[in-house]
């Protein structure tokens, strides 16, 4: 049984022998993966792809459909056929980069997301009718928003102390680019159900649940703060209780922030107990009063305390970093690594482990907004500390292992490239001076809400801050890219939106917030596809979306996880 690759064998080997036998743009995802939002009903391949709804009339009777949707199943045909779906364009946009910094040939995410899978298990699907629904085998799932925290390159989708900001304050101002309408109110959509009433995708889940468990090789909780979330402990129950023969082989994984009082932390901790294969996921990018700054309700010290708690007393395989990679946190980044190093001297090279993740949306907080003074300062930086890095060759005391793992530099050694090559986030960026507008626009209004300073947080940045030239909205300089037609609609606003093949967040109009979600706007209806059920000839091709960017791993890398 094979699994991975081979003894001596790179990624680009790996592509070469399994992947490309398929088809150019096979990726195993499509199939195997899944990030499903079930507090209202969005879906996802992977973190990179624009999220569409789940139909609510279809789970009804076929509960796997959170997963298996019409929309994945006409991106597994164009998979198969060699076609490059539109929506995967960060992973084209990494392999047509060119090599990096050290030479090699760039590894985008759908090989790191279809090497952990099993030869034979890729085999059965890349011969396997498009339409049939298949069992995932790494399932992501977010039960609801609920998040202390109210990060700047997060959304109300996302978090619920960021909708308490928008209910508090109002929507944010003057925002043009492709993020306006994800800051100008609190994305009801995200939210469709009453408090006590059922929700149908959490009630399709347990559903499915006997017989996904069964096979599922991973499960990972995310969104908001999992352990806000009473449904996560239903999930802790489970493994504690269960006689199911998998879950001593299935892998549960919690994103968590590790701001969670004590209480709840005790009980986290506990749970850990129960279950043999344990990994946690929290976030970080940056050290100090910039973390605190841009990841509003950290505090660096209790954050630090707590994450060397969970090393020391809780039950694990793996503690993993996630990296979200804007453009604030490049000024302490190296900073943060070192500290990221010294936890892996005292743990272990694996704790943590170190994903990069660059943030595409919204635009304007990208590394690539940066002017190229300052993305040049950065990139340096990192060229050099990594040289140093690789230079001293240190090996974890605990374990024997390098401290900083192969694939570990290869992800740093792509965001220098990425720095250095990429000049856009993604093909619908608006203009560099808009950016910098929103930019500008965005964080006057963050500070003032949140009580920072900008500039005596980020003094490296304050000259070309300041230097920015804030237009007014009414310029007509600056064309509004997702301006929505407000005509008779007065009171109860919200931002209707939807995400193109793209990848484009737009908001096509504006409509009285209403409560019910979930109908299908996944249509890709043309004569390609005529033979499928469910052809409509009379519906123009049309992409929905349930939500906006996905705010902790929207970018490259860190799908890996390796242990030396």
């Amino acid at each position: 049984m094979t699994k991975g690759r081979n003894p001596g064998e790179n990624f680009d080997d790996y592509r070469t022998r399994v992947i490309d036998p398929i088809s150019d743009s096979f990726c195993g995802a499509k199939w195997y993966n899944a990030t499903i939002w079930l507090g209202h009903g969005g879906t996802a391949s992977c973190h990179h792809p624009p999220a569409h709804n789940i139909d609510k009339e279809e789970i009804k009777t076929n509960p796997s459909a959170i997963h298996n949707t019409r929309h994945k199943k006409k991106m597994r045909q164009m998979m198969q056929d060699g076609t490059r779906p539109k929506e995967c364009e960060y992973c084209w946009k990494i392999e047509d980069m060119g090599k990096d910094s050290d030479g090699n040939e760039p590894v985008s995410d759908r090989t790191y997301k279809t090497v952990i899978y099993e030869d034979r298990d890729l085999k059965h699907i890349a011969k396997l009718d498009y339409n049939e629904d298949v069992n995932l085998k790494t399932c992501e799932i977010a039960f609801d928003r609920t998040c202390q925290l109210a990060c700047s390159y997060c959304n109300p989708a996302f978090s619920s102390t960021w909708v308490k900001d928008i209910r508090t304050n109002g929507g944010y101002q003057g925002i043009k680019s492709d993020a306006r309408g994800h800051f100008i109110d609190d994305a009801p959509y995200a939210e469709p159900f009453d408090q006590g009433e059922d929700n149908p995708y959490v009630t399709a889940f347990w559903k499915w649940w006997p017989e996904l468990s069964k096979e599922l090789e991973e499960i990972r909780v995310t969104g908001g703060e999992p352990l806000m979330t009473p449904s996560i402990y239903k999930l802790f129950d489970w493994f504690k209780e269960t006689d199911e023969p998998n879950a001593k082989n299935m892998r549960l994984a919690i994103n968590s922030n590790l701001m969670a009082k004590e209480p709840l932390l005790n009980k986290f901790i506990d749970a850990t107990q129960h279950i043999d294969h344990f990994h946690v996921y929290t976030s970080c990018e940056a050290k100090g009063p910039q973390a605190e700054y841009i990841r509003d309700g950290l505090n660096w010290d209790i954050w630090t305390k707590q994450f060397e708690r969970f090393a020391t007393e809780a039950n694990y395989e793996g503690v993993h970093m996630m990296m979200t990679i804007n453009a604030l946190c490049l000024d302490s980044i190296t900073d943060f690594w070192d500290w990221c190093l010294d936890m892996k001297r005292k743990y272990g090279h694996h704790v943590p482990g170190i994903s990069v993740n660059i943030l595409r949306f919204p635009s304007f907080q990208s590394p690539l907004t940066l002017p190229d003074h300052l993305r040049k300062m950065y990139h340096d930086e990192i060229s050099d500390w990594l040289d140093a890095v690789r230079e001293r060759g240190e090996k974890s005391d605990i374990t024997g292992a390098e401290l900083l793992q192969p694939w570990e530099e290869d992800q740093i050694s792509r965001l220098i490239e990425y720095l250095d090559v990429v000049k856009t986030p993604h093909r619908n960026t608006a203009e560099q001076d808009l950016l910098h507008h929103d930019f500008k626009v965005f964080y006057e209004q963050y500070d003032a809400r949140r009580g920072f300073n900008f500039t005596e947080t980020f003094p490296r940045l304050a000259e070309w801050y300041n230097s920015i030239e804030v237009k007014d909205i009414s310029d007509d300089e600056i064309q509004d890219i997702q301006a929505p037609d407000s005509t008779g609609i007065t009171n109860t606003l919200y931002a209707k939106r939807i995400v193109t093949e793209d990848g484009e967040v737009k908001v096509v109009e504006m409509k009285v917030r209403g409560r019910q979600t979930g109908e299908s706007d996944d249509d890709y209806d043309d004569e390609k596809y005529k033979d499928d059920p469910g052809f409509n000839p009379n519906i123009k091709r049309k992409v929905g979306s349930s939500i906006g960017w996905d705010t902790t791993t929207d970018g490259l890398g860190g799908a890996v996880d390796e242990k030396d």
